[in-house]
């Protein structure tokens, strides 16, 4: 057995490649726009989604087949939120995943006042089914928002000697970008989220209107990412244009289809076409959709 050392920066390689190998496995969409990033930002956006997903699965099904009721995965996504506080103060965690976050963190500025709200919703799926409009965006604000927040301060501030605040109308947008992305998604996973996990986040109950509603205020805020996606760096402006067009043509097939049976998705070749698109510098798509406002 070999004893030779191994170096922090071999862990670090280690946790960075594990938080990328989740993201291949969880979701072709976003790994195809963080494909777009450059090495700046790159594998900095991977740690932050390994680590948001994970704590997503504890409350979304895995960790209930596993056979944990609900005490369990609140103590199991609690000590998750503890060790990632402590590995963001001390700079080290066993769990590779929370490493990889924690060095991303501390490099870019990310601290509990984005991590605190994130846990805090996640914790809201393991006691609350049904929401009104106020419960709804503060769940939104932590399971969404925060996350285009965390994104954000690694578009302006990874490599930089020092963190600092992100300007104004830039934290705008991201924090509507991220609602966008939730709100399409509740939309695509109603079903599910109502059969399998007696969830409704959007207050569907109330019909059709309440639908068009939503798609509304999702393309308003895809409307307004839009806006101010040419001022993020150069190197981080293709993987969101790609993401925003991915959910702006999300929203546009979920209005026209109005009761899906399948959750909606995007063909790869569109996919493909967007991404190509991206990448040759189009700036974001604005979204046609009724009541587009900013």
């Amino acid at each position: 057995m070999s004893h030779e050392p191994t170096g922090l920066a071999l862990y670090d390689r280690t946790a960075q490649d594990a938080a990328a190998a989740v993201i291949a496995a969880y979701s072709t969409s976003f790994g195809l726009a963080t494909r777009l990033l450059g090495p700046r930002p790159r594998p900095h956006v991977r740690n932050i989604y390994a680590l948001v997903r994970v704590a997503d699965e504890i409350v979304d099904g895995p960790a209930a087949e596993a056979g944990l009721d609900a005490a369990a995965e609140r103590a199991v996504l609690d000590a998750l939120e503890e060790e990632t506080l402590a590995a963001i103060e001390r700079g080290f965690s066993s769990n590779l995943i929370v490493h990889a976050f924690a060095r991303t963190a501390r490099e870019c500025g990310i601290g509990a006042d984005l991590t605190g709200p994130f846990f805090a919703s996640m914790r809201t799926d393991l006691q609350t089914a049904h929401h009104d409009s106020a419960s709804h965006d503060d769940y939104v604000y932590g399971s969404a928002e925060v996350v285009g927040l965390m994104c954000l301060q690694v578009f302006v501030n990874a490599g930089a000697p020092r963190p600092i605040p992100a300007p104004a109308e830039l934290v705008d947008g991201a924090r509507r970008l991220g609602s966008a992305f939730q709100d399409v998604n509740f939309l695509r996973d109603q079903h599910h989220d109502e059969d399998a996990l007696g969830r409704d986040y959007l207050g569907l109950a109330e019909g059709g209107r309440r639908r068009i509603e939503v798609l509304d205020r999702i393309d308003a805020d895809l409307a307004a990412a839009a806006a101010v996606v040419p001022q993020l760096p150069a190197d981080c402006r293709r993987a969101v244009t790609a993401a925003h067009d991915l959910f702006a043509a999300l929203s546009e097939r979920l209005r026209r289809d109005e009761n899906p049976t399948q959750r909606v998705r995007v063909p790869d070749p569109v996919k493909a076409t967007l991404a190509a698109r991206a990448l040759l510098g189009f700036p974001p798509r604005r979204p046609s959709g009724a009541g587009v406002r900013t």
